[in-house]
Order: structure tokens, then sequence, then C-alpha cells
């Protein structure tokens, strides 16, 4: 069964375009997220360094400058960023899907343990990636 999305929602005090910069770029994501070594281009494949979980295979799925990207993420997780832009400020919205009832991570962790922890992670990143944004513009 599909467990619901992870879905956060936030207003950036930042243009579009500098948004952008931390959600469409490999240094931009490490600095609110995780290293990676992300291109944004449709199909490439990349990684996650995921700190003590080790390295995350993922895959680019969505790219529309400045609007939107999405990856896959491991073996059953889905990542979107989806922009709007709104005069000098920026709505983010964050939609981590791929939740399944009884699936477990590559890491042998059942999704209904770590898709609350996630879900809390995820409020505390956005917050990040709003401070790191605003800092920057």
């Amino acid at each position: 069964m599909i467990m619901n999305d992870i879905r956060k929602e936030i207003v950036i005090k930042a243009l579009i375009e500098e948004v952008w910069k931390f959600v469409g770029t490999a240094d931009g994501l490490a600095a609110w997220f995780m290293p990676n070594d992300m291109e944004p281009v449709e199909g490439e494949s990349f990684e996650l360094q995921a700190g003590p979980w080790g390295k995350s295979s993922c895959r680019v799925t969505r790219v529309q400058k400045p609007y939107a990207l999405a990856f896959d993420w491991g073996k059953d997780w889905n990542l979107s960023f989806i922009l709007e832009g709104q005069g000098n400020q920026t709505g983010l919205t964050l939609i981590h899907g791929g939740w399944h009832a009884g699936g477990e991570t590559e890491f042998g962790e059942p999704h209904d343990v770590v898709q609350p922890r996630m879900d809390g992670g995820w409020t505390g990143l956005v917050q990040k990636l709003k401070q790191v944004a605003e800092a920057k513009k």
C-alpha cells in the first residue's frame, strides 16, 4: 500500500533564479542538503553522500529551470522541488514520494519508521534552505 508523500511548502525571500541555484546545482544542494555530484540534466545519474548511510544512487527525472527539478533517489524514493516566483520572493514546494507500507530502504529500515523521521528532517532542511538562499540574495 502506498503511503502519503512528505510535502513541505515554504516562502523564501529571494528571487526564483537565486533559489534555483540551491536546488538545481550540485554546490547549491550541498550547501543545505547533502554533498553530491548532480548535473541538472534529465536522465543523468548521480550520488548523494548520505553520511553514515553511505552513498545513495539517484537519477535526474525532470529539469525545468528555474521552476522544477526532480530525481529518483535510491530504489524507491523520488524527490521534487517546485518553485514559483512571487515577485521578490519564491514559493518552494518539496515533495518526497515513493513510500510504501511494508517497504524497506536499501539499508533495511522499514518505510513506516523512516518516513516520520524524514518528515521531521525535511522541516529543518527547508528552513536551512531558506536561510542560505536569503543570505545570498
